[in-house]
This record gives C-alpha cells, structure tokens and sequence, in this order.
C-alpha cells in the first residue's frame, strides 16, 4: 500500500505531466475555439440559406396556384358573359353582371398577389447574395485558421503523444479517489493547477498564507493537505523542486534544476 508520501509525489508528477499538456494547448492558443466558432456561424449561414431557397419555393408554388385561378376565374368570366345573351329577366341579368365582377376582383386579388410574392422572390435573392458573400468569406477565414491550426498541431503532435503516454501511467499509478478529487480541483479552477507547492509560507495557487502547523503537516508529508482557500491540494516546495533560499533577510524560491 502506497505511503501517503508517494500518493502526493503521485499527485505531483501527474500535476507536472498536465501542465505541460495544457502549456501546449496554449501554443495553439484560442485557434480551435476560433475553428469550432467560425464552424458554427457557417451552419448557421448555410441554414439561413436553405430557409431562403425554401421561402422562394413557397413563393413559386402560390404562383402558380395563383395562376390556375385567375385562369379559373377567366374561364368563369366567359362562360357568365355568354349566359348574359340569353337571360329570360333582369334578376338574372344583375345576378349574372355580379358574378362577371366578382371573377374580375379576383382575378386582381390574384395579380396582385403574384406581384407580392415576385417582390418576395426578388428580396429573398438580394438576401442570399448577401448570405452566400458573408459565407464564402467565412469559409475562406475557417480554412486558413484550420490549416494554421494544423501546421502548429502537427508540430506538437509528437510531443503530445509522448506525454500522453506519460500521463495515462501517471493515471494509472494515481490512487482513484484521490485522482477524482483532483479532477475536480482541476476543474474547478482557471489556470488548472490542483496540486500547488507551498511558496514563502503561502499556496503556490492562490497565494494566501499557510497556517505554520500546516505547513509543518505539508513538510512531513504524512496526510494529504487541503488550502482553506483555494481548496487545492498542497506540496512542500522540495517535492516541487523548488529551493527557497533566504537573502538580505527576504525569501525567494527558485526551481531546483534536474540533474
């Protein structure tokens, strides 16, 4: 069974393996989140011109219904009109004139409408001129942020994998319910430090001072030590590899380097 020594060294060096992962993650900086946005406003483009293309169709098909009624009405018009030269009384002369009139005011209603929805038909193509100009060139900018994304990827790729490698052994060597508490500080946090040594007597995360005890606790490193602030995970600075050195009676801290 794991001392509580090595479960914080565990802890350390799976710490050490994600901050170069997430240091890498910077080099591509906000360019995947840049790739997946540009992504998004070029589905949405895209949806806003097939919801374009189907109003145009809408418009096409009302036309021709349109069409089939004033042809309708014509025919109706004619047939009413031949009737006027053998009506037997004036009831049926006036009923006969009313519905001639009503066939013409349809027919109008329908002209108009067809010339609405011609209106429509030509505004719809002003707006997806527009739309198709906005998309090309947010296609163009998606393109060359993923071939930038691409070339920065491919020369961290190795390195990544390596350290993935690393890390899965870390994982793998990590106590589970301490691992998932450290997986929840990391998340909880912004910069994604969740093991953070102790520096000048304060948390190496949040900065805030260490009680003396506690840090005496940290030192000996036989429980595991959560900051009252910050709730990260605390290290002694030597298991961190940093020498704190004390000059001109003011503290420093300074990496140990690796042999």
């Amino acid at each position: 069974m794991a001392t509580v020594e090595e479960k914080l060294r565990g802890l350390w060096n799976l710490q050490s393996i994600d901050t170069k992962l997430d240091e890498l993650q910077l080099i591509r900086g906000e360019l995947p989140m840049e790739v997946a946005d540009l992504e998004d406003e070029i589905a949405g483009l895209q949806t806003r011109l097939d919801n374009f293309d189907q109003e145009i169709k809408d418009y096409e098909q009302s036309i021709v219904a349109l069409k089939e009624k004033i042809a309708e009405s014509q025919r109706l018009s004619k047939r009413y009109n031949e009737q006027l030269s053998n009506v037997k009384n004036n009831r049926e002369y006036d009923a006969l004139n009313k519905e001639i009139e009503i066939q013409g005011l349809e027919v109008l209603a329908a002209e108009k409408k067809i010339g609405e929805a011609n209106k429509g038909i030509e505004a719809k193509k002003e707006l997806i001129a527009s739309v198709q100009s906005d998309l090309e060139g947010r296609q163009i900018d998606l393109d060359n942020k993923k071939k930038e994304l691409e070339e920065i990827s491919s020369e961290t790729e190795k390195e990544e994998s390596k350290i993935d490698k690393d890390r899965q052994k870390a994982v793998d060597a990590t106590d589970p319910k301490l691992l998932k508490a450290y997986e929840r500080i990391r998340k909880s946090v912004l910069n994604g430090i969740a093991v953070a040594p102790v520096l000048r007597g304060s948390c190496g995360g949040c900065f805030a001072k260490i009680p003396p005890q506690l840090q005496s606790d940290i030192r000996q490193r036989k429980k595991i030590v959560i900051c009252e602030h910050c709730g990260r995970i605390n290290v002694d600075a030597d298991m961190a590899g940093v020498v704190e050195e004390v000059a001109d009676d003011k503290p420093k801290s300074r990496r140990r380097r690796k042999a």
